[in-house]
């Protein structure tokens, strides 16, 4: 099946994107995807500070709604973006890439890649059954420092992941993260690992080759 892989298209955004504009951007570039008029897109970016609820979000979980809320197609619970955070929007198209597109392994490999990036910073990041997302050990404490949402239409990925980098971790003060209520959240500058946005995006370029091919 690789054959029919082109290049990523790598896409860096400067300054803040707001989400609107991200998930318009999105729709459209999923669309030429499947239409076989562009190629694979990875889109780095930041956004202002916003809750977004996925598919499964509970209302109960928005404690206070200090920033925009927006209702979003992807999986998941009510997450947090905002400066300092690392957005990484990921628009594969699983029909090139596997023999039948597989949603489990598809989340396995996007939780490898930003396992492998932590790694290259020296924090170990873990999986935890039946919590989405990548979590680290800080004693007793396990803190989510990477979270995962995606949607799939028709064979091509959309959405993706974010990295805490050094956002306001009080920001997520406002909701219950992922829907769950009993781990914290955490960053690299929280754990002590004070790195720049492009310091972590040449990482994530090197870690992809290996977890993606």
């Amino acid at each position: 099946m690789q054959e029919k892989i082109t290049l990523i298209d790598w896409h860096i955004s400067q300054g803040l994107v707001p989400y609107e504009q991200a998930v318009s951007a999105m729709e459209t570039r999923v669309a030429d995807i499947r239409a076989g008029k562009a190629p694979e897109q990875i889109w780095l970016l930041e956004h202002p500070p916003l809750y977004t609820a996925g598919t499964s979000a509970r209302p109960e979980d928005l404690v206070t709604a200090r920033f925009p809320v927006h209702e979003t197609g992807r999986g998941g619970q009510y997450t947090y973006h905002g400066p300092g955070q690392r957005v990484a929007y990921v628009m594969l198209d699983l029909r090139a890439r596997q023999a039948s597109p597989d949603v489990k392994k598809y989340v396995w490999q996007l939780e490898e890649w930003i396992i492998q990036t932590l790694a290259y910073f020296g924090i170990t990041g873990e999986r935890r059954d039946g919590r989405v997302g990548i979590w680290v050990v800080r004693g007793s404490r396990e803190d989510k420092i990477a979270a995962i949402g995606v949607r799939i239409r028709q064979g091509v990925t959309y959405h993706g992941l974010s990295i805490n980098i050094n956002p306001d971790l009080s920001h997520f003060n406002g909701i219950v993260p992922c829907g769950i209520a009993a781990h914290g959240v955490t960053s690299f500058q929280d754990l002590g690992k004070n790195i720049t946005m492009a310091e972590l995006d040449d990482v994530l370029k090197q870690t992809f080759k290996i977890v993606f091919g």
